[in-house]
């Protein structure tokens, strides 16, 4: 979850970060220009004092048939380029420079941008404001003034300015933007951080008590992790829940272990009175055989039923176990009786190992060899096969009985559930449920599926590791 959570945080604060800082940016190139044009608007302006009293045209060299007002002018704009490196001059409304500097420097024919702000200033518009000249430009910055005399428009100061001073300043700004932004961000992520830590750490308690009651061990709780008031007050009734829980399944328990445990002596009871009846009647009565029958079957459920519910309390007695050893003495002690079925009942056991308890599996194994006997015709097999694969060893056990439908696969290994086809077989449809029980509480399994071309493959799995260690 932190893995999605952090990044849609990070997005959403970069978001926030872009949009402050765009506008930033384009708010300190335009002061950076503005700041330049409005000293060249000043420069103008000061040039165009000037040029408002120069009287006379000149029609010679750039010095000589010029008034000493002219003279002044032209010297300032020599001394200004000089300095500033900025073109400047003063132009007639015909285009014909009254002064300029550098002394080639004249107003293009059309299209420039220097005839535009000479064309605007004629109209008496200075340029106030200029086409924006952006860091990665190479533009120059052009700003034009009118020389107005008794209301009329007689000339125009321009001014050229590079801009490469004013482009590096704004970069400057752009940068200090940047490295605020980035610090920004670095303090961001490391708030994310702590925040989805903070609000997730219970979220992962939550999920591994979750995950540990699941696989059966219901003694774990949601120890105190911090988090918001919503988390913390979750963790407390999910304990409180699971206390529920658990007193609920103990009751459930101590009642099944409880009521089979005192309905043993009645039926023995009765059972010894039935016998002591049997006495009286003739020999070979078929209705007090069938009374004989159903009392040890009822023996039997109970018998079941108290193992049912010891081994669902019981806890795993897990050691590192020859598995293949185990499987092949298991079909040593069943091969008697397949051979009295005509079965043949084969086993695959080479030598591996894997995490269990041997008299829970041994019982496991000994109830699903049991079902495979009772219903594979005479002149079938029945196999017993052991392998490993990955973290876990498996026991395979597949017989030529007539198998079992879907509908009948899903309910497989549920309390005295049998198969109506199979009523008839002795059993109480506990057995494959212990089973699972037992394997479940140390970290087994127990699994059924279709046999081709007919029959039932039932495996049963056991950790090749110990559970609860990682290597």
């Amino acid at each position: 979850m932190r893995s999605r959570l952090l990044p849609l945080l990070i997005v959403l604060m970069a978001g926030v970060l872009l949009a402050l800082g765009f506008p930033l940016a384009v708010s300190v190139a335009a002061a950076q220009q503005q700041k330049v044009v409005i000293d060249r608007i000043d420069d103008t302006a000061r040039f165009a004092a000037l040029a408002q009293f120069v009287t006379k045209r000149p029609t010679g060299s750039r010095l000589r048939d010029k008034d000493e007002r002219g003279e002044t002018l032209q010297t300032e704009l020599d001394y200004y380029h000089e300095v500033y490196g900025i073109k400047a001059g003063v132009f007639f409304r015909d285009r014909e420079p009254m002064a300029h500097a550098p002394g080639d420097w004249f107003l293009p024919p059309r299209g420039a941008e220097v005839r535009e702000a000479f064309e605007e200033a004629l109209r008496s518009r200075g340029s106030h404001d200029p086409r924006q000249v952006w860091p990665w430009q190479r533009g120059r910055l052009v700003v034009a003034s009118p020389v107005i005399r008794d209301g009329d428009v007689i000339a125009v100061v321009v001014t050229d300015s590079p801009t490469g001073r004013m482009r590096s300043k704004t970069l400057q700004g752009w940068l200090l933007i940047g490295a605020g932004e980035s610090a920004a961000m670095l303090l961001a992520v490391g708030a994310a951080l702590r925040l989805t830590g903070w609000v997730l750490r219970p979220v992962r308690v939550l999920d591994a008590t979750t995950h540990d009651i699941a696989t059966g061990r219901l003694k774990s709780r949601v120890a105190a992790a911090g988090g918001p008031p919503e988390l913390r007050r979750l963790a407390r009734s999910f304990n409180e829940m699971a206390d529920n829980v658990e007193d609920v399944l103990e009751q459930q328990r101590a009642f099944v272990a409880d009521a089979s445990h005192q309905l043993r002596n009645p039926l023995s009871a009765l059972l010894l009175r039935i016998e002591l009846l049997a006495l009286e009647l003739p020999e070979g009565n078929e209705e007090i055989a069938s009374v004989r029958t159903e009392g040890k079957r009822l023996a039997q459920v109970l018998d079941d039923l108290l193992g049912l519910a010891l081994a669902e309390h019981a806890a795993a007695d897990l050691r590192l176990t020859d598995i293949g050893e185990l499987a092949a003495e298991r079909v040593g002690a069943w091969r008697p009786l397949a051979d009295e079925r005509g079965v043949r009942l084969t086993g695959v056991c080479p030598a591996t190992t894997g995490w269990a308890d041997p008299v829970t599996l041994s019982s496991a194994l000994d109830a699903v060899i049991d079902n495979a006997l009772k219903f594979t015709p005479e002149g079938e097999e029945v196999r017993v096969e052991v392998s490993w694969s990955g973290a876990q060893t498996t026991v395979v056990i597949t017989d030529g009985g007539p198998g079992l439908t879907e509908d009948e696969l899903a309910r497989i290994g549920d309390r005295f559930w049998r198969s109506n086809r199979h009523q008839n077989v002795k059993g109480s449809g506990l057995g494959l449920s212990i089973s699972r029980a037992l394997l479940t509480a140390g970290g087994g399994s127990l699994a059924y599926e279709q046999h081709e071309p007919h029959g039932l493959r039932v495996t049963v799995g056991v950790p090749r590791d110990e559970p609860g260690h990682t290597s």
